[in-house]
């Protein structure tokens, strides 16, 4: 068959990546993809949220499959219009992508649902919202209530911090209409935990566990990002832990949203807290994360593209159980210089090092594009993460930053201490 995977990040590349180890395909294409997914697969000039040219695509090609990547692709209801034109696909309908577009909505969800999550206030007028956080001392997380490319939660310690993330907001307008309605809730404390559950909307099969970076610099210090680094399995998490996200947290969703009327097909993720009290959900996404897809995917044994139709088409049920490489994986991003601020980065920078990479590197592409007489240049904040398997993480670990020290551009930067817990 022929697949299409939408997007254009390091998580399409990998999606691409295993999408071409599948017996079952012929022919993978990438929508718009990157510099990196034009080396096994044909990119096509159409972007991610293009509903009607992708719909055409689809029907010209006659694709067997269709991978939605990003939140874009599911906010602009590519699935509804490509499932109403007769294609499976892999990826929700823009109605129940709402639990990661809208974070009011997700909350609404868990609290129908019975989640565990942190007390919350939905606002849309900044008053009642400091007067809220003002009598938690300012110890909250700020969120934007719309899709923010993973940048719309600022933590708070402090009343001074919260004010100002909720001016930020709700006054100076920092993230449009994506923050014209906040969601604070209070701060949590403990490790996070992600993880990635397949549903056909009624059955799940969790994926391998992850533990993402979102801080731009070490020691968890600087803005948050959509991800700096990650790796799996995370240190103390065990197949109890997993059962118990799944028995209390994934399975529960996957029903409301059923009862809803929004039943969800594809990767539903997970992003929670190990708290002193248990397990508290953070937020859901609607497709695989960037970066837990670069070092989840890696470790999948089993063909991808045969249990993603097993989910559009409603057959989780009868799909064999997945095998895992029992090795870890780490993935260091190395991004753009003054990333996540996109009115300071510099792009168009050349890239080096990456046809020297050390052995047992894999390299995915995200913010790279060729530029005709000079080569693979910068295109985005996140450029590249740097992936490596190993027998174990200190190993993994090893060999990643060793690839992210190879690739070599004005301002590039990456964080070392990735994984570094687990050494």
């Amino acid at each position: 068959m022929k697949v299409l995977v939408v997007g254009s990040g390091a998580r399409e590349h990998a999606l691409v990546w295993k999408c071409v180890q599948s017996e079952l395909v012929e022919r993978v294409y990438c929508a718009p993809g990157n510099g990196g997914t034009g080396g096994m697969a044909r990119n096509i000039p159409i972007g991610a949220a293009d509903v009607v040219r992708l719909v055409q695509f689809a029907k010209h090609e006659k694709l067997g499959l269709i991978v939605l990547g990003p939140e874009a692709a599911v906010d602009a209801g590519v699935g509804d219009a490509l499932r109403d034109a007769g294609f499976p696909v892999f990826g929700p309908s823009r109605a129940a992508g709402r639990i990661e577009s809208s974070k009011s909505f997700a909350k609404s969800v868990m609290e129908r649902a019975g989640i565990p999550t942190a007390a919350f206030e939905v606002f849309t007028q900044p008053a009642p919202a400091k007067k809220w956080t003002r009598e938690r001392d300012g110890r909250v997380a700020v969120k934007a209530d719309g899709l923010a490319r993973g940048k719309g939660v600022i933590v708070c310690g402090s009343v001074e911090e919260s004010d100002a993330a909720i001016d930020a907001m709700l006054v100076e307008q920092r993230f449009g209409r994506s923050g014209a309605t906040i969601v604070v809730e209070e701060r949590l404390d403990g490790p996070e935990l992600s993880v990635l559950a397949v549903t056909d909307g009624a059955d799940v099969i969790a994926l391998a566990p992850a533990r993402d970076y979102k801080r731009a610099h070490e020691g968890d210090e600087g803005a948050n990002t959509g991800g700096m680094g990650a790796y799996s399995p995370p240190a103390g998490v065990d197949d109890a832990l997993i059962k118990e996200v799944v028995d209390c947290v994934m399975r529960p969703a996957v029903r409301q949203m059923q009862a809803d009327g929004h039943e969800f097909r594809g990767v539903l993720y997970a992003g929670l807290m190990l708290t002193k009290d248990g397990i508290r959900t953070l937020e859901f996404n609607a497709r695989f994360g960037d970066p837990e897809a670069q070092v989840v995917l890696p470790r999948l044994q089993s063909d991808f593209v045969a249990l993603a139709l097993a989910a559009a088409r409603g057959e989780i049920a009868s799909h064999p159980d997945l095998r895992w490489n029992p090795q870890a994986c780490v993935g260091v991003v190395v991004a753009s210089g003054n990333y996540p601020d996109d009115a300071a980065m510099k792009l168009g920078q050349r890239i080096r090092g990456l046809v020297e990479m050390p052995p047992g590197v894999l390299v995915f592409h995200a913010g790279t594009r060729y530029e005709p007489g000079v080569g693979l240049v910068t295109d985005g904040g996140r450029v590249v993460t740097s992936v490596a398997l190993g027998d174990t993480v200190a190993q993994a670990r090893e060999t990643a930053l060793a690839g992210a020290r190879q690739v070599r551009f004005e301002g590039a930067f990456f964080r070392s201490d990735i994984a570094g817990e687990a050494v």
